[in-house]
């Protein structure tokens, strides 16, 4: 038998009698990477305000959004993408050594925030300094609270605070409800 064939057939002996291996886990299982999970999904993103069921209608859509869970459940990303105006989008991940949530908005305006927090009391709460959200050398300290509502649509709050975080006020309250079609490619 040549060198070749012996070697062939040891490899193939070798293969065919070893145990299947078992991939490794995620290394984002932990509970705490899905606590963010509710998010996940594609949305109309509505003002958030009291309505009359029958003018339930003329509530304007202002933007659409996909979130979606993804390098191995270690990382929630959302795409914004706003009727008017311009879109961004935020990179959010559970760091096990802080034991906080992170997320990083990229935006065309006004450019790139840092916010971070942790889910407490049924929600996600993020806080991070906007400079300039309210014009030039106005920035502000925001709060986002993330709740999922019981008729599975999340609302978006944020609050504002220029006087490092003794007050707050409301900047936005989007509700985000389930799209029945997926978005369109653009």
């Amino acid at each position: 038998m040549s060198l070749f064939a012996s070697t062939l057939l040891f490899a193939l002996q070798s293969t065919s009698s070893a145990a299947p291996a078992t991939p490794p886990p995620s290394p984002c299982a932990a509970p705490e990477f899905s606590q963010f999970d509710f998010w996940v999904g594609e949305w109309d993103v509505y003002p958030n305000v009291a309505v009359d069921p029958k003018n339930a209608s003329k509530v304007p859509l202002i933007a659409n959004s996909r979130i979606e869970k993804l390098y191995a459940g270690c990382a929630i990303r959302e795409n914004w993408m706003p009727l008017k105006g311009q879109g961004g989008g935020s990179l959010n991940g559970y760091n096990p050594a802080t034991k906080r949530w992170h997320q990083a908005w990229i935006g065309a305006a006004p450019g790139h925030v840092d916010f971070d927090g942790g889910f407490t009391g049924g929600k996600m709460v993020l806080t991070g300094m906007w400079a300039g959200v309210n014009g030039p050398g106005q920035d502000a300290l925001i709060r986002m609270s993330y709740t999922l509502q019981p008729d599975g649509s999340v609302r978006q709050h944020g609050e504002q605070s220029t006087d490092h975080g003794l007050t707050w006020s409301t900047n936005f309250d989007f509700m985000y409800r389930k799209r029945k079609e997926p978005i369109p490619a653009k």
